[in-house]
């Protein structure tokens, strides 16, 4: 019979990459029609929305494509998910404006190398399961508060006005909008609520049609046609390159790394979060298991190259994601596609894009902040859970009115506090009756002897760790005439840590001094590993089998007493 050791994965497929997995299978011309087909699909989604979310944060338009281009195609190679696919996404908007603002386009850039590196590093450490350990309430409410805080800086495009400068927080800069009414363009206006429901009813009626793409192409040929006097990608950032960057290192010193590592370590973190949980979804809409280490890995990966060519942040985004499962996607080879298609746009189709009017593009980010909003998920955490409420509005209000690092950092802290007091809440010790071990050992040869008021029997029921270990302290603190023995049952401690063993070795080590005997029954091995590291083991207690056994001991001890 094969152990679990043995079934385990060697270190050598637990960080092979989904493409190579693909190619050992069997690659055959009708999955490389499949694949194709697939990333055709999702380059004519991802075009817009990259460019989108690149002005969004305060980069050029390519700078948006670059990431997908690069960023995805490495994703796709090293990725431990067959259908992820890989781009700058909606969620890392406001911080990677910050980032620019701050540091410049340059620091930004040695931000998502280091961001790169983190990752690639915690795959290596086998971290990508933690990742999945972040609070459902944390991620909705700093999700939908991430939404909001896009839309209000697409406001000024979908409306055409020109407000100047606009600061970060919130409340400010929907005044300076405010202030800026007077430029209001009824063309912009007109384009952006007009894009926005083209997008909502090719959804309803047409939705295998490609709704982000036909919008901003519908509202490029309106604004040529018509000849209307609204900002366009080309009119704003100038003309479109024809490829790719030349790859370069941004530049680098001691105190610049120093003062990025906060936005890296942000950066590793959202990206890992984003990217595992997409590879959930993919999961589950496909029935297949990613390898969240491998993920990592290639998240590292592809953030190093796409900064190195001059591009965005990337992660694995949820939506693109979908949508190559949805066109039938046989594998990686999808996302490889779906980049060389990018730049095959990029080469081809410059002048074209650069007729594309920026009220499209915030009319599709739009649509991105009200699909990023769960608002069904938000309103039932709500109702379910006072707990899990008060972490959901305070993580959405933190992440709204101070920055993205308070919001999740609070979300992920209070998550952990609140996690811990409700196992600390499963933790307990009753006194047993003879009764109730006789009933729980009802195939003994003998009932157990009296043992009276010398031998006092107690369980411990949950995890025995730091954040039960004071209260179980009291309670043992608490207990009734001090017998001569005691046996205390941890059938139910199922884990243990050093403060609830140090609790369990102050108890014993003073009912010593007053000469008692103690018991541990059913101790679990690596129960019993921790308490014996905590000095709990002979002299001081006698381990014991099953708690009947270990009865008979303590009224054999204390007759002969």
């Amino acid at each position: 019979m094969q152990t679990q050791n043995q079934l385990a994965p060697s270190i050598l497929e637990s960080f092979t990459p989904k493409s190579i997995t693909v190619l050992r299978e069997g690659y055959r011309l009708d999955a490389l029609r499949a694949d194709a087909i697939a990333g055709l699909t999702v380059a004519i989604v991802a075009l817009p929305l990259s460019m989108a979310i690149a002005i969004a944060c305060g980069a050029r338009p390519e700078d948006g494509l670059y990431a997908s281009i690069v960023g995805g195609f490495f994703l796709s190679v090293f990725g431990g998910s067959r259908f992820q696919i890989g781009g700058p996404a909606g969620a890392f908007i406001v911080v990677v404006a910050t980032a620019i603002h701050s540091f410049g386009y340059e620091g930004f850039l040695l931000a998502v190398v280091m961001a790169g590196f983190f990752l690639v590093l915690a795959g290596l450490l086998r971290l990508g399961s933690f990742a999945r350990y972040v609070p459902h309430p944390v991620i909705v409410g700093f999700t939908a508060a991430v939404a909001i805080l896009i839309f209000s800086s697409e406001i000024k495009d979908m409306f055409g006005l020109h407000p100047g400068p606009q600061p970060a927080a919130l409340f400010p800069k929907l005044a300076v909008l405010a202030r800026s009414w007077a430029t209001f363009s009824p063309a912009s206006t007109a384009l952006s609520i007009g894009s926005i429901i083209l997008i909502v009813a090719l959804r309803r009626w047409r939705p295998k049609w490609p709704g982000y793409i036909v919008a901003v192409a519908a509202a490029s040929v309106l604004t040529a046609g018509l000849h209307l006097n609204v900002p366009t990608l080309g009119s704003v950032f100038g003309a479109m390159p024809q490829g790719l960057n030349v790859p370069h290192v941004p530049h680098v010193s001691i105190d610049l790394i120093i003062k990025l590592l906060p936005t890296a370590l942000i950066f590793a973190a959202l990206g890992s979060i984003e990217s595992l949980l997409s590879a959930v979804v993919a999961d589950s809409m496909t029935g297949r298991r990613h390898r969240s280490n491998v993920e990592l890995v290639a998240q590292g990966i592809a953030n190093i190259m796409s900064a190195l060519f001059g591009g965005l942040a990337v992660t694995g985004v949820v939506a693109r994601t979908a949508a190559n499962i949805r066109a039938h996607a046989h594998g990686p080879m999808a996302g490889m596609f779906h980049s060389a298609f990018l730049l095959l746009f990029l080469v081809a189709g410059g002048p074209l894009i650069e007729r594309i009017p920026l009220a499209a593009l915030a009319a599709v980010l739009g649509i991105v902040c009200w699909n990023m909003a769960d608002r069904k998920n938000f309103v039932a955490l709500l109702r379910h859970d006072r707990s899990e409420a008060m972490l959901l509005l305070t993580t959405f209000l933190l992440t709204l009115f101070t920055t993205l690092t308070v919001g999740i950092g609070v979300g992920v802290t209070l998550g952990a506090l609140t996690f811990m007091h409700r196992m600390a809440g499963l933790t307990g010790v009753a006194v047993v009756s003879p009764a109730e071990i006789e009933e729980n050992d009802e195939d003994a040869d003998a009932a157990l002897p009296p043992h009276s008021d010398k031998v006092l029997v107690t369980r411990i029921e949950g995890p025995f760790f730091f954040g039960a270990a004071s209260e179980i302290g009291r309670v043992l603190e608490r207990l009734g005439d001090r017998p001569l023995a005691f046996v205390i049952d941890l059938v139910g401690v199922p884990l243990a840590d050093s403060s609830g063993a140090q609790t369990l070795h102050d108890f014993i080590a003073r009912e010593r001094q007053r000469g008692a005997q103690i018991y541990l029954a059913n101790v679990a091995p690596k129960v019993r590993e921790v308490l014996e590291r905590a000095h709990i083991g002979a002299p001081l207690v006698t381990f014991c089998g099953p708690t009947r056994d270990a009865v008979l001991q303590a009224v054999a001890a204390t007759s002969e007493a």
